[in-house]
């Protein structure tokens, strides 16, 4: 597992009143990407984050990835970072993102440790959370055999049987996953999968993996810990319990928007709107990644959208003279 704690800088050499041309906000793909290209430019560049890796943290492997027919999601995370150390970036990881203000054509960047950052742009590229399937007894069994990260507690259920729940990647990358290490995998969905046809094929060459497609997980129940499902047919509507060990909950993302969403335009999901560019309707602030409307939530995209974001910044600076 990567060592996130060695990038976590000496705060008493981290100059807090300096004014930092760019900063990206958030060390996922597109952060990280931004950060690099905004530095090639010549710009006065920090990556700030509570972590290093985005969504890439929850991922086991990754081959879809140009360039490397097959890597695991960690060792990418390791190129990113020797990538950008040898920039000699600065970062600032293991601190929330508190608030996101700009005042005077100033943003200010408040952190978890009372502090605050100065820049004249910003990418904001801070992900989202895993959503939720707002069901009787999820709260009450989450960590109790409901999971939202394969990759964090899969090997909890060595030889055990799992369901996971949705229909995109994410969930057939994860039943794919978990194949490896529980006894038995079954995917529940409520609908068709959406899930790209060779993960689809992966997934049905896997024996111990099986498919319950228009079924919808009405409730979970147990004692101590996750007991069964209550799930219902949506053909014949016969309802059934299903019994388990363990429930990985992949049914996509809530971006984490709620910072700048009082300021910044956003759809009807609170994902960021941007522009080609990648700018916001605030002028100096761009988004990339996840927290964006772009519907394809890929690690190449993110990627190249924090490219662009940089990219962006750079050419706006230039024309202000900054």
């Amino acid at each position: 597992m990567f060592n996130f704690t060695i990038h976590k800088p000496n705060e008493d050499n981290f100059n807090y009143n300096k004014l930092w041309d760019f900063v990206s906000l958030g060390a996922g793909p597109a952060g990280l990407n931004a950060g690099l290209y905004a530095k090639r430019k010549g710009l006065e560049t920090l990556i700030v984050s509570k972590d290093i890796g985005g969504q890439l943290n929850n991922t086991e492997e990754v081959d879809n990835y140009l360039g490397f027919e097959m890597i695991n999601a960690n060792n990418l995370i390791d190129e990113f970072i020797n990538h950008i150390d040898s920039l000699k970036i600065p970062k600032l990881i293991g601190f929330n993102i508190s608030s996101v203000k700009k005042e005077n054509g100033i943003f200010q960047i408040g952190l978890s440790n009372g502090k605050y950052i100065k820049a004249k742009t910003v990418l904001y590229a801070l992900g989202g959370n895993p959503r939720k399937l707002q069901i009787e007894g999820e709260k009450k069994f989450s960590g109790k055999g409901i999971s939202y990260c394969v990759t964090c507690d899969g090997p909890f259920f060595k030889d055990k049987l799992v369901v996971v729940a949705g229909g995109g990647n994410s969930a057939v990358e994860a039943a794919i996953d978990l194949s490896k290490i529980a006894k038995e995998v079954f995917i529940i969905h409520r609908s068709q999968f959406r899930a790209d046809k060779i993960l689809l094929d992966k997934m049905n060459s896997k024996k111990n993996i099986k498919v319950y497609l228009e079924t919808t997980i009405n409730a979970i129940f147990g004692n101590d810990k996750i007991e069964h499902l209550n799930i219902t047919d949506n053909f014949t509507k016969e309802s059934t319990n299903f019994y388990l060990d363990g429930l990985f909950i992949e049914i996509g993302t809530i971006p984490n928007s709620y910072l700048i969403s009082d300021f910044v335009k956003t759809n009807e999901r609170n994902e960021i709107v941007v522009k080609l560019d990648q700018s916001t309707n605030v002028e100096g602030l761009y988004a990339a990644g996840d927290v964006t409307f772009e519907p394809e939530k890929q690690i190449i995209i993110s990627a190249g959208a924090g490219a662009k974001a940089a990219l962006s910044a750079a050419k706006y600076l230039n024309k202000k003279g900054d």
